[in-house]
């Protein structure tokens, strides 16, 4: 690898920021690919699956044979509210890869007894997220139903641009949020990135069935995310 792509390479690891490390296996040269970068036609298809999946693979481009290997940041995922739907999704958001962290200020249900082996923070989501602030790689559920602990974490997710914003509640209650986000400050746009109800309408019924269906929507969400790679848009 060449000097400058390793440094570069290190430097976007340190920030949490996406690359794709290309490869020419004919002539050995290689480049550093963000996610901002424009790359087009065939190579710019491959750099963009590259993102996607996050696994290596050679791709043939005109003639030409590259190795792309994606360097992403480990996703993570911020679950507002320590309840009874977080105790089900913990185990299973911690199997599926995730880097979880759990932030409730009611020291009543942010306990090691009630979340083991989970990072738990029992302040308020200002706080927290001042001190480790979201980005586009991290998934944000709000799961309180107390907008004074829900919204905080919701308008810094879609300012930071976080790849998910779920948000529990009913329709009704969704409508009251949107209301509230608004006065925020917050645009249309911006607001409709919210999924609520939470999850994938698979008809869940209780809280493991609700944790499935958010984890579900969680994981389409980071694999389908939007790409500003312009391979995307070649012809």
């Amino acid at each position: 690898m060449d000097p400058y792509s390793l440094k570069k390479l290190n430097a976007l690891r340190m920030n949490r920021q996406a690359a794709v490390h290309v490869t020419d296996l004919g002539d050995g040269r290689d480049r550093v690919i963000e996610e901002s970068d424009v790359v087009a036609g065939l190579l710019g298809k491959a750099v963009l699956r590259a993102f996607r999946q996050g696994k290596a693979f050679t791709a043939e481009v005109d003639g030409r044979t590259f190795f792309l290997n994606p360097h992403l940041p480990p996703p993570r995922l911020v679950v507002i509210g320590a309840v009874h739907i977080s105790q089900a999704l913990a185990p299973m958001a911690r199997l599926s890869g995730f880097d979880l962290h759990i932030v409730d200020p009611r020291t009543a249900f942010s306990t090691p007894e009630r979340f083991p082996d989970t990072r738990l923070s029992a302040d308020w989501p200002e706080t927290v997220l001042a001190q480790e602030p979201l980005d586009p790689y991290t998934a944000v559920a709000a799961l309180t139903h107390d907008p004074k602990i829900d919204d905080h974490a919701l308008i810094a997710a879609l300012k930071a641009d976080c790849f998910y914003v779920g948000a529990l509640g009913s329709r009704k209650t969704h409508a009251a949020r949107i209301e509230r986000l608004k006065q925020a400050g917050l645009s249309d746009k911006q607001i409709a990135r919210i999924h609520a109800p939470i999850g994938l309408d698979i008809g869940a019924a209780n809280p493991p069935e609700i944790a499935v269906a958010t984890l579900a929507q969680i994981i389409e969400a980071l694999r389908k995310r939007g790409l500003q790679v312009a391979g995307a848009r070649a012809a």
